[in-house]
């Protein structure tokens, strides 16, 4: 998530439809690829982590740039639990293309409530 103010309503939309967050990181507004694998590090050292959602609003923090470092962090850390994205704003296209040709097992999501109803559902 990039912004406390989106992390929380994040973390309160999750609790709307049934699961409890472990927690949230906030990636700010100069994520790279090694911020976003050292996030997903940090999060899954966390035996409550049972999904990642990543929710970023895109203003400043492209995309694209979030979507190149979602991919390259599940592959480093071997991702074994649930993972839903949902991106809007800048070259957000661009970042969806990018998860859909990871190969990889990503649970795309358009709107905060979609992506937070896919999250309970997938760690259920």
């Amino acid at each position: 998530m990039n912004g406390a103010g989106l992390a929380m309503a994040t973390m309160d939309t999750i609790k709307l439809f049934g699961a409890e967050p472990a927690n949230f990181l906030d990636v700010g507004g100069g994520a790279t690829t090694e911020k976003v694998t050292e996030a997903f590090k940090i999060m899954l050292k966390n035996p409550k982590v049972k999904g990642i959602l990543v929710n970023i609003f895109g203003g400043i923090m492209r995309c694209d740039t979030i979507a190149t470092g979602v991919v390259a962090a599940a592959k480093e850390t071997h991702l074994s639990v649930p993972l839903v994205v949902r991106m809007k704003g800048t070259n957000e296209e661009i970042g969806k293309q990018i998860l859909k040709d990871s190969g990889l097992p990503i649970i795309s999501a358009d709107s905060m409530a979609e992506a937070a109803t896919k999250i309970v559902e997938a760690v259920k």
